[in-house]
């Protein structure tokens, strides 16, 4: 007999994968949190049922007197007679339903913060875990897309699956519980009418399904597109400004923004328009309720305690399934924004990260590329073929080549960002791999042409990374000094405290060229990899911090990419790539 494979839905496999993102303190709390749900709807069971006795106190005070299952209460409370009922009646219904309140608020209370604390866990981890990712994965991805599963997509998770969720397992104890007193008073009554509104909310939820996949796609979607449009728009504001491209980007804006809003409006129509329908029905049944039970040879007296516990339970049922309905419609709309913020979550993480402090990578020697090649994939032409190379440590080696001839991705080999296609990259005895490339990259220093700044002060660029209380002072000066850019900015007002504005506004293009080369000499680093660090400097400047870099300590190894040979005048070998190959022209 052929075995029959039944595979759990989807969402269920998403969010067992989500559990184990959880750490053990959070699991531990929504255990507290199950439980604590347990004993809320066990107290609203307890506040229902405490309405019988009071009502039957006021209209029956003898049937209730005389029910077997009240003679044990009356004997521990010493009541002799039916008129003493109504008092511990009324103080017994009171108080459950102070307690049912209490614990419903603290309930609250519970589920709401640990949503969103576990929000900030799930963003945080995901920030992290992208910062950690190779070098490749970022050049291959659009920040926007990063940015949106960071804050908006993350955001999404908590308020459209975890906080439904909870309350989705909330509303079904409570169901469950106010559903067994309904039978236990009138279990035909009980019967009817909860198959009748679970039937108008399955009816509901199969015709609605689909759209809210729609949708959930739409907003997952249109949102990268709308943080995309205003990277691009903001982010390039000179352009724009200077071209005129106001209304095209406000209009790449607005067709990302409109779709993303409808769908949401539709959805938030749909999770509530359910309510509305079944609460009218909830009041014509028990309009019909009251007058057939009125008909009954026990007369109008038996039958308004039945039917205060049956508009109570009504009244607590139909809050509690539209709760549920609601939940239910949120995750489905929210279901494409899960899915991109457990591929964020997914990530790998390095091998090395947990013991970074451990791992120690020598430098003393040379750094040797054996039959080196890169390509990006296997579909795309070698950028380096067969790249064979010795940097001696404390040389100066300077490389020049044609735009696109693979000068800024040896180096970046060479930093350890880019992964090798095929062949050997050593320091000294070791050869780098996964395990003991961030220890490698301990050693290195790097300034790019276009150097990223934050909007900050001069001394946090320049110490970037670096807790502002844990800046040191004297080396700073002293990298701010080499990078000829010290004069500067002690003649200003807040001198190193100077904000710089958002990527370096307030500076020229020299002076932001200089601040990169600063930061990297106040990383004290053993190997300086320049690339294009100069060429926004004039002639002049760029001979006074070529001079300081020079004269730096004959320990450090510096690699330099430059388009003009008088850059590279104190280099010791000066190597050309060609066609993916090396060509050694000097030294």
């Amino acid at each position: 007999m052929k075995k029959i494979d039944i595979k759990p839905p989807r969402l269920l496999v998403m969010l067992k994968e989500l559990w184990f993102h959880f750490s053990l303190v959070r699991r531990r709390q929504f255990y507290f949190l199950v439980l604590l749900m347990i004993i809320a709807s066990l107290l609203e069971v307890i506040s229902i049922g405490a309405i019988l006795p009071f009502l039957g106190a006021i209209t029956q005070p003898d049937l209730i007197y005389e029910h077997p299952r009240m003679q044990s209460i009356i004997d521990m409370t010493n009541i002799t007679s039916s008129d003493q009922l109504l008092l511990p009646a009324t103080v017994i219904f009171v108080i459950s339903a102070i307690l049912a309140g209490s614990v419903r608020l603290l309930l609250l209370y519970v589920l709401t913060r640990l949503s969103f604390v576990t929000g900030a866990d799930l963003s945080i981890d995901i920030y992290r875990r992208t910062l950690y990712q190779n070098y490749e994965i970022h050049i291959g991805r659009n920040s926007s897309e990063v940015i949106n599963g960071i804050i908006s997509k993350t955001g999404t998770v908590i308020s459209g699956i975890i906080s439904p969720m909870l309350t989705l397992i909330s509303a079904s104890l409570m169901m469950i519980m106010t559903i067994y007193i309904v039978f236990l008073i009138d279990a035909k009554i009980a019967f009817s009418a909860i198959t009748g509104f679970v039937l108008i909310y399955l009816i509901i939820v199969q015709l609605t399904k689909k759209k809210l996949k729609e949708n959930s796609a739409i907003v997952a979607h249109e949102s990268t597109k709308m943080i995309k449009a205003l990277q691009e728009g903001l982010g390039g504001i000179r352009d724009v400004l200077i071209n005129g491209s106001q209304e095209f980007y406000s209009q790449l804006y607005r067709n990302a923004d409109l779709p993303m809003r409808r769908a949401m409006a539709t959805n938030t129509i749909i999770n509530g328009s359910p309510r509305y329908l079944v609460e009218s029905l909830g009041m014509v049944l028990v309009a019909i309720l009251a007058y057939s039970m009125s008909l009954r040879e026990q007369g109008l007296d038996l039958v308004i305690p039945v039917l205060g516990v049956l508009a109570l339970s009504a009244q607590k049922l139909l809050p509690t399934l539209q709760q549920a309905y609601s939940s239910y419609t949120t995750i489905r709309a929210s279901y494409n924004s899960f899915e991109d913020v457990l591929g964020f979550l997914n990530q790998p993480m390095p091998s090395s990260t947990d013991n970074l402090n451990s791992l120690r990578l020598n430098f003393d020697s040379e750094i040797k590329l054996e039959n080196l090649s890169f390509r990006y994939d296997v579909n795309s032409d070698w950028v380096l073929k067969d790249i064979n190379l010795t940097i001696t440590k404390g040389s100066r080696i300077g490389f020049i080549g044609e735009t696109g001839c693979g000068k800024s991705t040896l180096l970046d080999i060479i930093m350890g960002l880019l992964p090798k296609t095929e062949g050997i990259l050593k320091v000294d005895a070791s050869v780098i791999n996964d395990i003991n490339r961030s220890s490698w990259q301990e050693h290195i220093a790097h300034v790019p042409q276009n150097i990223y700044l934050s909007d900050s002060s001069i001394e946090e660029n320049i110490a970037f990374g670096v807790p502002k209380e844990n800046i040191d002072q004297n080396q700073l000066k002293k990298a701010a000094s080499q990078a000829q850019i010290s004069d500067l900015i002690e003649s200003w007002d807040e001198g190193y405290n100077t904000n710089i504005g958002e990527q370096g506004a307030r500076l020229s293009g020299g002076q932001r060229q200089r601040l990169g080369i600063a930061r990297a000499l106040y990383k004290n680093a053993d190997v300086l990899i320049f690339d294009e660090a100069t060429s926004a400097l004039d002639t002049n400047t760029e001979k006074s911090v070529m001079k300081s870099i020079e004269s730096l300590d004959r320990k450090i190894t510096i690699l330099i990419i430059a388009h003009r040979l008088s850059t590279l005048d104190g280099c010791d070998q000066i190597i050309e790539l060609k066609n993916t190959g090396i060509f050694e022209i000097k030294g």
